[in-house]
């Protein structure tokens, strides 16, 4: 692919954006969304919960760290595209091992720069997020709108970014099960420092398979896509429910949610970005953190779930968390394990595995009165 290969930004609703092609030169039709963080595009792109998805970066020069080998989150990205205003393909930082374009072209993932991202950032906050393909610049609107409409969206996210099969990770004295729907590697990490040995199961793992593994707590992950697609680990989590402590992180928080009886709804554009005010409403306290979801819990659905509201976003007062303390179950839409980004909510981490360790202390408990 040549540098600076003019292609163009069709959405579903004919606006046009021409630009400069970096990374792979693959027409795609896709989602499009926009993420307001300032650092952190190796992260984005290799976050599973951007399948299928074009980003839009609001800050408007990218590339100009390069790719550094430690902060991948998943071994094979699958967003779709990355958009940026401007693209440096002469990165400066000793950690660097690759341009972002570089690995952009192993994994297909198109890259467009040279447009301007405020007013296409604006317009998918005015409009909401929404179709859109991504290809070459002589091509006509009519002709864009034509692929979009005959394309073929793929509703497989999860099935396609989770584990194929378990693995453990750490070698830790607690036992945590995780549910990978698409999870992010700093989660893992952040477990394995707090002396967790880490089994990862994949999406459908049945409730059988989580027991047989004599978990201390389970965990289920962030991932992309429609929460109520995700029916067998619903299933599952609705399953185990009050038989150990259970957490989940954005995917998994609405995962629990719907395993409890409530119902989830999508967001005009989402929240995506690392300074997201929330707050804890047990203690009051304000956290800024890092989030990427479309997808929201219905708060008038909570009713006679057994859940309540532990956490709101102060920018729209969507539900941020929730809290079961009689069944040891609790979970947020955001990001706890951010990196780079806001470190306000690793405490939640602390939260998740005193619970398990009151839960094993049971567990052993009962044992020894048996004997």
């Amino acid at each position: 692919m040549e540098q600076n290969k003019k292609i163009k930004l069709v959405l579903e609703d004919g606006s046009e954006y021409i630009g400069s092609s970096f990374g792979a030169d693959t027409e795609k039709c896709v989602e499009i969304v926009f993420n307001t963080s300032m650092v952190g595009y190796q992260e984005i792109i290799s976050d599973p919960s951007y399948t299928y998805q074009a980003v839009v970066m609001t800050y408007p020069l990218i590339g100009n760290y390069g790719i550094c080998d430690d902060d991948y989150e998943t071994d094979r990205p699958s967003v779709s595209a990355l958009i940026c205003k401007e693209y440096c393909d002469e990165p400066s930082n000793f950690r660097c091992a690759e341009t972002l374009s570089e690995v952009m072209k192993r994994y297909d993932i198109t890259g467009l720069s040279g447009i301007d991202t405020r007013k296409l950032g604006r317009h998918i906050r005015d409009n909401g997020s929404c179709k859109a393909i991504l290809c070459d610049a002589g091509t006509t609107v009519p002709e864009a709108l034509n692929k979009i409409a005959e394309a073929e969206y793929k509703t497989d996210a999860v099935a396609t970014v989770s584990t194929p099969k378990s693995y453990t990770a750490g070698s830790g004295r607690r036992r945590i099960v995780a549910i990978d729907c698409g999870m992010k590697k700093n989660i893992v990490r952040e477990f394995i420092k707090r002396d967790c040995t880490v089994t990862v199961v994949p999406w459908n793992a049945s409730p059988e398979k989580i027991m047989s593994c004599d978990p201390d707590g389970l965990f289920i992950s962030n991932g992309p896509g429609d929460p109520e697609s995700c029916t067998e680990t619903v299933a599952t989590v609705k399953t185990l429910l009050g038989r150990l402590p259970v957490f989940g992180i954005c995917l998994g928080h609405q995962i629990i949610a719907l395993a409890s009886g409530a119902h989830t709804y999508k967001l005009k554009f989402g929240h995506r970005g690392g300074n997201h005010p929330v707050k804890n409403l047990e203690t009051g306290k304000i956290e800024i953190t890092s989030q990427n979801h479309s997808y929201a819990v219905d708060p008038e659905s909570l009713e006679g779930t057994g859940l309540i509201v532990s956490h709101m976003n102060l920018l729209d007062n969507t539900v941020e968390g929730l809290e079961n303390a009689e069944k040891r179950v609790f979970s947020v839409q955001y990001h706890p394990e951010s990196a780079p980004g806001p470190q306000d909510s690793s405490y939640l981490f602390d939260k998740f595995l005193k619970l398990t360790d009151g839960f094993r202390k049971e567990k052993n408990q009962c044992l020894r009165e048996r004997i």
